[in-house]
């Protein structure tokens, strides 16, 4: 079954550029995942198309009204034929982690509720959000870009999206681990020679060198992933033999 992925956003230009190149633009043509975005000023009941207004209780900025974000949801609904899940992006949520977006990726439909100004009036989120997931810790403008963010990295892992499982199964966090690191033509630039291993062409020898880096990159640069991963005996050994404490 194709993914679906629907946005609400008040900028449907910049969620439509994003979504609609590289391998996601591509994904869309060739039917693996499907991505909708709509303007949630066009569920707005006044004259003014008004999705806005300032907070109860004081306070600076203006805050998203709960209606028009809900009859945005309904209208997803009833044009899905089902409810998504839905998420709301927001500093206040669970990092993003590759483990959640694998889990993300099972989903038939999932739906993006994407705040600005000062956010969104709390009564629509306990009325339709499933789960709050936030890109980081720190504050952004608005959740378009950690929307696109969310969809590029649920989306690489639906069927049909990469040319193989290979292109993301080795890829950093995947497994636990950090990459190992890649090299291409030519042989030598700046005096800086690709390593032998490479070229040997021994497959299980490339293989080793590779899964190694993986290891030492690791522990040097996220320890703290390091001692999560899961480790074979001969990978905690070439640990103890780098000098690297585990």
């Amino acid at each position: 079954m194709t993914m679906r992925f629907d946005v609400a956003t008040l900028f449907v230009e910049m969620c439509e550029m994003i979504l609609g190149e590289s391998i996601i633009g591509r994904a869309q043509k060739s039917g693996a995942i499907s991505c909708h975005v709509h303007n949630i000023r066009d569920f707005a009941m006044d004259k003014h198309n008004r999705v806005d207004d300032t907070p109860y209780g004081g306070g600076k900025g203006m805050l998203l009204k709960a209606p028009p974000i809900y009859r945005c949801y309904e209208h997803i609904v009833e044009e899905a034929g089902h409810r998504p899940h839905v998420i709301f992006m927001s500093p206040q949520g669970k990092i993003l982690t590759q483990a959640r977006a694998a889990e993300l990726s099972q989903k038939d439909h999932i739906m993006v509720l994407c705040g600005h100004y000062e956010g969104v009036d709390e009564r629509v989120l306990c009325r339709i959000v499933d789960e709050e997931i936030s890109v980081g810790d720190y504050v952004l403008t608005g959740g378009e870009l950690p929307a696109m963010l969310l969809i590029d990295c649920i989306a690489r892992l639906c069927d049909g999206v990469l040319a193989d499982e290979a292109c993301f199964v080795n890829e950093s966090h995947y497994s636990g681990l950090l990459e190992y690191p890649h090299y291409t033509r030519p042989e030598v630039w700046e005096g800086m020679q690709v390593p032998q291993v490479l070229m040997s062409g021994h497959h299980a020898n490339i293989e080793l060198w590779r899964r190694q880096q993986s290891i030492l990159r690791t522990a040097r640069k996220r320890p703290d992933l390091i001692e999560k991963a899961d480790l074979t005996a001969e990978d905690k050994l070439f640990l103890k033999e780098i000098g690297q404490e585990f």
